[in-house]
């Protein structure tokens, strides 16, 4: 079993409030108002980190509509359940959804909670520094503030991906200027996730203690940095953050694929960024954990600690590819299907309402301990893995970046890398290999969508599974119809009412 992370789940934190409830549903982990806190007292340095943190575990950042929006939009996956389960889902399965889709005001709130608590925490960080004698103290701060910059980072990462233009705050907001602030362009929003980011890398260590196993570190940031860049086609810098990090020896593929999602295996060497999510041992209380992996479980399993609510299936368009390429290692660990049995010795019974579920968040029996089913409250949702790493620094390369590489890899070896680890024999690194190969490697794990998008084989790719991609519209998903009543500024992305 995991160590707890009691780190990320303090009680008695600071209370993040913008003023504007209708705008952000702001969700500290505890309350303390801001005017109690005693600057001179380093302890209370992490507190607004930690709420920071927190804000990442609610249901829109990285639950139901984080899964539906990310990963059952993509030819990966069905929206799965039962066929009446849901249509907000099924809408974004479809494609045929609209600004009024609750999801899209479920991510926007959560994404714009979560930069609420980092820009929160990034502000009392130099009250610290100035009311601390230690300069250890001063140290840790400005490390902190680093955390909180990588995470506000992420959230606007995500948020650009999702809706393209979106509105920039850097600072404790009103509801006047939530009402009214323009969005900003995508490239000044990139540079600004950069800017922030080159700031985290700054400060941030390159490693943590065993009991603060999970915390953001520099290396962290730089996979992230790799990933924007990535994302903008900015080879270059993408593959000289992926090349340091596979330089500093401090990663490396775990021997068994399946490992990677096992809860023993959370915060890994091949792990660089994952939302943390514990019961604390305990069988009921406060909701410290994720949901995640149990909206993902066996739909109509038994007994109860068993089952979930069985969305995001795996497609047969995914089956099939796998199929085609001859995957055993990842297809074992990737696909759970009705009627067998687990290596852990669980079964998933025939009277489950889907023939295949998602394996990747698989929890065996003997650790789903809650008092109403709690299958996957322990799993910490994975978001940036070494083998993603490994890919991007491929892509990078075959595209013609031209730096000048510390750790001795080329496009080949780290595409390799990721082959052969998956049983598979080396193969050559063209763009199309490392397409697939992301694909393989990363399925159901959020990415597949936004990789279609970024290298332009959305239209085909997903009209081969049947949905209907219109290009020049479903780059991005609209903003959200509340939001834009909410700030009259808002204009809406293209093709959308």
């Amino acid at each position: 079993m995991k160590t707890i992370k009691i780190w990320s789940f303090i009680v008695g934190l600071i209370v993040i409030s913008a003023g504007c409830n209708d705008f952000l549903d702001i969700r500290p982990e505890g309350t303390l108002p801001s005017t109690g806190v005693d600057y001179t007292k380093s302890e209370n340095i992490f507190l607004s980190v930690s709420a920071a943190y927190a804000s990442m575990r609610s249901y829109g950042a990285h639950e139901f509509p984080y899964i539906s929006a990310f990963e059952i939009t993509s030819d990966n996956a069905d929206k799965g359940s039962s066929p009446e389960d849901n249509p907000p889902a099924k809408e974004l399965d479809d494609f045929t959804f609209t600004s009024g889709n609750g999801m899209f005001n479920d991510l926007w709130n959560a994404y714009y909670d979560i930069v609420s608590a980092a820009n929160y925490s990034i502000h009392q960080m130099p009250l610290f520094a100035q009311e601390l004698q230690a300069q250890e103290s001063k140290d840790y701060a400005w490390q902190c503030q680093g955390e909180g910059k990588f995470i506000r980072a992420y959230a606007y990462f995500n948020l650009v991906r999702m809706f393209g233009k979106v509105p920039y705050y850097d600072t404790i907001t009103t509801e006047a200027i939530l009402s009214s602030t323009k969005q900003s362009e995508i490239s000044a929003l990139y540079d600004l996730i950069e800017k922030d980011l080159n700031e985290a890398i700054a400060v941030l260590p390159e490693s943590y203690t065993k009991e603060w196993a999970g915390r953001i570190t520099k290396y962290s940031a730089m996979a992230l940095k790799a990933k924007v860049h990535f994302y903008q086609g900015e080879w270059n810098d993408a593959a000289f953050y992926a090349d340091k990090i596979i330089a500093s020896g401090r990663y490396d593929l775990l021997p068994n694929f399946r490992d990677n999602f096992l809860i023993d295996g959370e915060n890994s060497k091949e792990s660089l960024f994952e939302i943390q999510a514990s019961t604390l041992g305990l069988s009921s209380g406060d909701k410290t954990f994720l949901e995640y992996a149990y909206q993902q479980g066996p739909r109509g399993n038994s007994p109860g600690n068993l089952q979930g609510w069985g969305f995001c299936t795996p497609s047969s368009n995914l089956i099939s590819f796998f199929t085609e390429r001859g995957e055993t290692v990842r297809a074992q660990t990737t696909f759970l299907y009705r009627g067998t049995k687990t290596p852990e010795g669980d079964s998933i019974k025939n009277a489950c309402t889907n023939s295949v579920y998602n394996g990747k968040v698989y929890t065996p029996a003997s650790q789903n301990k809650w008092n109403y089913n709690g299958y996957g409250f322990d799993y910490n949702c994975r978001v940036l893995r070494y083998s993603d790493v490994l890919l991007i620094f491929a892509e990078a390369m075959a595209n013609g970046a031209t730096i000048t590489t510390t750790s001795g890899y080329d496009a080949y070896m780290a595409l390799n890398a990721v082959r052969i680890r998956a049983g598979l024999i080396e193969a050559p690194a063209t763009i199309q290999n490392i397409w697939d190969e992301r694909r393989a490697e990363l399925a159901l794990e959020e990415d597949r969508f936004f990789d279609l998008v970024r290298t332009g084989q959305a239209k085909n790719a997903l009209a081969a599974h049947g949905k209907n991609f219109v290009v020049g519209k479903h780059e991005h998903f609209p903003i959200p119809a509340n939001q834009m009543k909410l700030n009259t500024n808002l204009i809406q992305n293209s093709g959308y009412n």
